[in-house]
């Protein structure tokens, strides 16, 4: 497992590692990037070491922030365990699929063509889409400094706290104008969403109370890879956030929401 040098989310970490030895004698041992450059290689059949032990599975629990990386050393851990035949939670490739970008371009005319056959998967995907732009579309850009409100900005980025709005958007794609170049390619600009509020009860410091409150619905998938074979491609469960709609945020390690269930109900 590889997690942060001062790691804060470790007790659901601890969890998923007491599982793994109690219920199937699987050992895990966490590592920094920065350990696992000093204390790992690759054999000449692939095997990944670290610590003198051999490696089946790489979990990233860290190496998804640019601070992650503070030195050559990181990158050259990454490069590691990507040339290793251990499994990769997730891959290199993997990882990129995340990123903003790809759903911008996904978004692109005839682009879900290439992935899917059926027309009507394909105009019901399409449907869910928010209008999604690099910023070298000039219109939008003009659009977005005139009428910040409706868009958000975001950088490759996960987790909260770092998409741009409002005000701050507009100051923002200022100054990227100005620079050009490559900053530009750092963000990308979305429509922004604006979904129904609802009154829900909430627990702060002890004490109830009522807000507005929206939620984003995120659904699990497990997938599985060699080389081109998909072995395993299935859903496996959902996460539900919730956050106070006066909140631009959404991140729950962050501090901006709070983790939920799903109610179903016929209405």
């Amino acid at each position: 497992m590889v997690v942060q040098p001062e790691e804060r989310n470790m007790y659901d970490q601890y969890c998923l590692v007491n599982h793994l030895k109690e219920s199937y004698g699987v050992a895990t041992i966490r590592k920094t990037l920065a350990q696992v450059e000093a204390q790992g290689q690759v054999l000449t059949d692939g095997t990944l070491v670290v610590d003198g032990r051999t490696v089946a599975v790489v979990y990233f629990r860290a190496g998804y922030a640019p601070t992650d990386y503070p030195s050559e050393a990181e990158w050259r851990a990454r490069l590691l365990m990507e040339q290793s035949s251990a499994v990769k939670c997730p891959s290199i490739a993997y990882h990129l699929v995340g990123t903003k970008k790809i759903q911008q371009e996904l978004a692109k005319p005839n682009v879900l063509e290439r992935f899917l056959d059926n027309k009507d998967d394909i105009a019901k995907l399409r449907k869910s889409f928010a209008g999604l732009w690099s910023l070298d579309n000039e219109e939008i850009v003009r659009s977005a400094i005139q009428k910040p409100n409706l868009f958000v900005l975001k950088p490759q980025r996960e987790g909260g706290g770092n998409n741009i709005y409002g005000q701050d958007l507009q100051d923002t794609l200022i100054k990227l104008q100005k620079e050009q170049g490559e900053a530009l390619a750092a963000y990308i600009l979305m429509q922004r969403i604006f979904p129904k509020a609802s009154l829900t009860p909430l627990v702060r410091g002890g004490d109830c109370f009522e807000d507005l409150t929206i939620s984003e619905l995120g659904i699990y998938g497990a997938y599985l890879r060699n080389r081109d074979k998909v072995i395993l491609n299935n859903q496996s469960g959902y996460l539900m956030r919730t956050k106070v709609s006066s909140s631009n945020e959404g991140g729950v390690a962050a501090g901006f929401a709070v983790l939920d269930s799903v109610l179903l109900t016929d209405e």
